[in-house]
């Protein structure tokens, strides 16, 4: 049977996207000394594919990943992998500290945009999560006040485009299992990044290879935590519990890297705490339309 609406389950499931998604924040700042995005990100996407292999096997082989909507896999796929392009450019262009505000918008074009296209209703507790949460990361990263340049315009579109994405993520659910969304991410994003993957490529070192399988597994299973989360919530429900990543990411930075924990992190962590209590208490869970019965079951 379909998993029912759960807010519980969808923050676990989100923690668990948290947690696989600092991991990769570290081994990607270690695997990025060394090698090309474009390769790190096609050997994540080969290397997922064998990761996937027991949970394809358990599901009943690659006979039950077959998709009606092929389509929109391709189209989710060529957002996204263009967003992530996007925000590395971006990462070139402009301070850190504005491209994280700026990619933290993110969930605003979500609610956005699962209103328009989803039916999902925007209440007053949804509303004021997403207000606390733009509040909190405003307070930790304290943007520059000025005139936006091509590299924040870029950013924007980042933040736009994993919006985009992350509604049909949803949509997705509504018609294939989480595994079927996941296994098509990595062979059509594998298929867009090879050329350029091949282009700048270099024989990763014994030093830096153990990091790539770090985030081959976090990436992979990043995402599939994330789509098993939108079938127990609303994409309005689960995407500001993203929120949590600023704090967690400046704790961790503390942490492994020495760098400043100050007042404003922790203001701004108690705001994104405070607003993630809100739409967890108060928010409705979602009207889920069961996919098949190749659903991986919780």
């Amino acid at each position: 049977m379909a998993p029912q609406p759960s807010i519980t389950k969808a923050a676990l499931w989100m923690g668990v996207w948290l947690t696989l998604l600092l991991t990769m924040t570290v081994a990607g700042r270690e695997a990025t000394r060394e090698l090309d995005v474009f390769q790190i990100m096609e050997m994540r996407a080969i290397i997922g594919i064998f990761l996937l292999a027991p949970l394809i096997h358990m599901a009943g082989g690659v006979k039950t990943l077959r998709t009606n909507v092929f389509a929109l896999h391709v189209g989710r796929n060529i957002v996204h992998y263009a967003a992530q392009f996007a925000w590395f450019v971006a990462l070139t262009m402009i301070p850190l500290a504005q491209l994280i505000s700026i990619e933290f918008t993110m969930p605003i074009w979500t609610a956005i945009l699962a209103a328009l296209f989803l039916g999902e209703k925007i209440g007053p507790w949804k509303l004021m999560s997403i207000i606390f949460g733009v509040i909190g990361v405003a307070i930790i990263v304290r943007p520059g006040i000025g005139d936006i340049d091509q590299g924040q315009f870029i950013a924007l579109a980042a933040s736009v485009g994993f919006a985009i994405s992350v509604i049909m993520i949803k949509a997705l659910t509504r018609h294939d299992s989480v595994l079927t969304i996941i296994f098509w991410m990595l062979i059509i994003q594998s298929a867009l990044g090879l050329i350029p993957a091949l282009l700048a490529w270099r024989w990763p070192s014994a030093e830096v290879l153990p990091w790539v399988f770090v985030i081959a597994f976090c990436g992979t299973f990043s995402h599939y935590s994330q789509a098993r989360a939108m079938t127990y919530a609303d994409a309005t429900v689960v995407i500001p519990m993203d929120f949590l990543r600023v704090p967690l990411s400046a704790l961790l930075g503390w942490l492994l890297y020495q760098e400043a924990l100050d007042a404003w992190t922790v203001a701004g962590a108690v705001l994104i705490l405070f607003g993630n209590t809100l739409n967890l208490r108060k928010a409705g869970t979602a009207r889920i339309v069961p996919a098949d019965k190749d659903r991986p079951q919780s």
